[in-house]
């Protein structure tokens, strides 16, 4: 049984996304993609300090090294989170203006991969890059429209992605040695009303957890069944990701928006762009670390 859903921060960002825990430092790594903030948040102390970026910025993660990678609207960069100094890594889209990038995770070898997004709303013009230890970077999927949650199963054999517009969950095969994926298999479809999915995260015993943009909710699944095990609701329309923190890793933290809603829906759901957390009787996965 989960808990009840409680806001832990009410920072009405515009777009909250990509929260990811630091297990070393006992932080909640979380961004405001349109705030073009990355967010720090201590659990311990209650604080969340903000690190303005100057661009839009689609994920985080730590780094093994120290400080953390961020993928912002200009490509992959290290950024120290202490002084909010940013160092380009690459761009592999920077011919193309009118996409950026948005979700992203580190895979088990300590690899980054990011997917883009057009903004003008085009679908096909999207793709998911990986971001190798020795700093090349590598597309490893092509027409894309809105490259989203991404997770890696416990053994390390599957790969799974979110493209939104599509409402589905695509499994790969996954090779960890090589990073290389195959075989995509359609393994979870939304239905009409569902709203659409966003970001994901995966427990230790491999089960799905993905929130609902316009649908008000994270839904926990078996991938291998393709079952809904239960449902979390949040009170905000537009659910965009979570991810497992706390010493137990058994806190499911949770990001929302308010971007793009009515007068009247601000009105009903105020806490909207808000951080929220549920626990639950689950481990999540640790967040794997930028190796390079």
């Amino acid at each position: 049984m989960n808990g009840e859903v409680e806001l832990v921060l009410d920072a009405k960002a515009v777009l909250g996304e990509g929260p990811c825990w630091d297990g070393k430092n006992g932080l909640l790594y979380w961004v405001d993609i349109e705030g073009k903030k990355l967010h720090l948040y201590k659990p311990s102390t209650g604080e969340d300090r903000e690190v303005e970026v100057g661009e839009m910025i689609g994920a985080v993660v730590p780094r093994e090294a120290g400080g953390v990678v961020v993928v912002l609207e200009s490509g992959f960069y290290f950024l120290d989170p202490e002084d909010g100094k940013l160092e380009q890594i690459t761009d592999p889209e920077r011919d193309l203006p009118e996409n950026r990038f948005n979700d992203g995770k580190c895979d088990p070898a300590g690899r980054f991969w990011a997917g883009t997004l057009n903004l003008n709303g085009n679908e096909k013009h999207a793709a998911l890059y990986c971001l190798d230890t020795n700093l090349k970077v590598t597309k490893k999927l092509s027409n894309l429209s809105l490259s989203n949650g991404l997770a890696w199963s416990p053994d390390h054999r599957f790969f799974y992605l979110i493209d939104t517009p599509t409402k589905r969950v695509t499994r790969y095969r996954y090779d960890v040695e090589t990073g290389e994926i195959s075989d995509p298999e359609a393994i979870i479809e939304f239905l009409e009303g569902e709203g659409f999915p966003d970001g994901m995260t995966i427990d230790e015993e491999g089960n799905l957890w993905i929130a609902h943009w316009g649908g008000g909710k994270v839904t926990n699944w078996n991938p291998n069944t393709g079952d809904l095990l239960q449902t979390i609701e949040v009170p905000a329309i537009n659910v965009t990701s979570c991810t497992f923190g706390g010493e137990e890793l058994k806190d499911l933290y949770i990001t929302t928006a308010r971007n793009g809603m009515e007068e009247t829906e601000l009105a009903q759901f105020p806490h909207a762009g808000g951080l929220f957390k549920v626990r639950t009787s689950v481990k999540g996965m640790r967040a794997n670390e930028f190796k390079g």
